[in-house]
């Protein structure tokens, strides 16, 4: 139980640290903090840790901005016909899916998270990729610093442990 306490608190630290830092880092680059955040997000939910999540979450996140300017563009070919972007939708939804066959791709959650980024930006994809992009680093950046922050703690008291048995 204290151990869970110590990676949860290690964890808040970090992220509520780099939160702020990313809010900062957002503002001066003129990026999206919102889609930032998003990054981070995906990040600390891909089931992929380390370097290995990393990949398979930027990999994801980055298709689904892809799938979204698909649907977008391929909407306005017919604007006339409103039901193109509502069948658009279904199939692209469905591609997003069956991706998940390939391991850099099986992330589904980080393919809807970069679309969903892609239709909150208005299809601004020049500001949305960087936005996610540096917010993925700095979700691998919160988790892995609290995670480390964790395991120091851990074996700075382990002598305290072993001399108290």
């Amino acid at each position: 139980m204290m151990r869970a306490m110590n990676i949860l608190l290690s964890l808040a630290l970090t992220t509520g640290i780099l939160s702020g830092l990313w809010g900062w880092v957002a503002v001066s680059l003129g990026l999206l903090s919102w889609a930032g955040f998003l990054g981070c997000t995906a990040y600390f939910a891909c089931p992929q840790g380390g370097l290995k999540g990393l990949a398979i979450a930027s990999a994801t996140v980055m298709s689904g901005v892809v799938w979204a300017l698909i649907i977008i563009h391929g909407s306005a070919l017919a604007p006339h016909l409103e039901i193109l972007g509502y069948v658009m939708t279904g199939v692209v939804a469905f591609l997003m899916c069956l991706q998940a066959k390939q391991l850099l791709l099986s992330f589904v959650p980080g393919t809807f998270i970069g679309a969903c980024a892609t239709f909150a930006g208005q299809g601004d994809w020049k500001l949305v990729v960087p936005s996610l992009a540096l917010g993925l680093i700095f979700g691998y950046a919160m988790k892995n610093s609290g995670l480390w922050l964790a395991a120091y703690q851990a074996r700075r008291q382990a002598p305290e442990n072993a001399i108290k048995q």
